[in-house]
């Protein structure tokens, strides 16, 4: 598979689930859910995680997020030509699995696994995008690795010709807005410290900021996500999501 390359955004229009309300040349907004809108700039993608994928496509999606190597195997051989991420949890022994099907691995942050992907890449004949999940809140909860230790990651990552890292992903603290949003933020300003260590090279392709789900994506574009992991608001006919001023 070709490398994963970001096309700007992804227009949804689902019937049921969203209604467009602007289009003109330099925005498109939709509603999701609840009357919820979405203004997408032309430097947004919007991954749909959920069950409706023929539905999805028939709309205009065709960026796609698994939590597990089975469903993205499954789902990636019923529809090959959209673009399939995988967002999940790391298991060493299914690397293969999701080099094989994903286009761009959002959730790498234990050194371990970087010289599989690496091997699995290789034996693929591809160089395997990933971002590195980071832990901004300091949960306990919460998987990744701390702000600290992003440039040491990224300079052990450089070692591996078939590892590329376009970027950093987090999932923000849930039910409080205000503290979402702080943890965006830093994520981009992290971003941009650490790019600016970056040879020209690296620093061209590490651009994406992975954040922002069904509750808090409101917060995360605010702040400059370049993909939004969008489940519920868009599959779940029971999905409230939180209020928006």
């Amino acid at each position: 598979r070709a490398a994963y390359e970001h096309q700007g955004p992804v227009y949804l229009r689902f019937g049921r689930l969203a209604v467009p309300v602007i289009h003109d040349e330099d925005s498109f907004s939709f509603a999701i859910g609840k009357g919820e809108v979405l203004t997408e700039g032309s430097d947004v993608a919007i991954i749909a995680n959920g069950l409706l994928v023929a539905e999805a496509i028939e709309a205009g999606a065709h960026d796609f997020g698994e939590n597990r190597p089975d469903s993205l195997e499954g789902k990636r051989a019923r529809f090959p030509q959209q673009t399939w991420h995988f967002i999940g949890n790391i298991q060493s022994r299914r690397i293969p699995d999701i080099v094989r099907d994903a286009a761009l691995v959002h959730s790498l942050y234990q050194q371990r696994h970087v010289p599989k992907f690496d091997a699995a890449a290789a034996a693929s004949g591809k160089v395997q995008d990933v971002l590195l999940e980071v832990n901004v809140s300091g949960e306990a909860s919460k998987s990744g690795l701390a702000p600290s230790e992003v440039a040491g990651m990224l300079e052990y990552c450089a070692g591996f010709p078939h590892v590329r890292v376009r970027g950093l992903m987090t999932m923000a603290p849930q039910g409080d807005a205000q503290r979402a949003r702080a943890c965006f933020a830093d994520l981009t300003r992290l971003r941009d410290e650490v790019r600016l260590g970056l040879d020209g090279e690296q620093a061209a392709v590490f651009d994406e900021l992975s954040m922002g789900m069904s509750e808090d994506w409101h917060e995360a574009i605010a702040e400059g996500a370049t993909i939004v992991r969008i489940g519920r608001a868009l599959f779940d006919d029971a999905f409230e999501g939180p209020a928006h001023a």
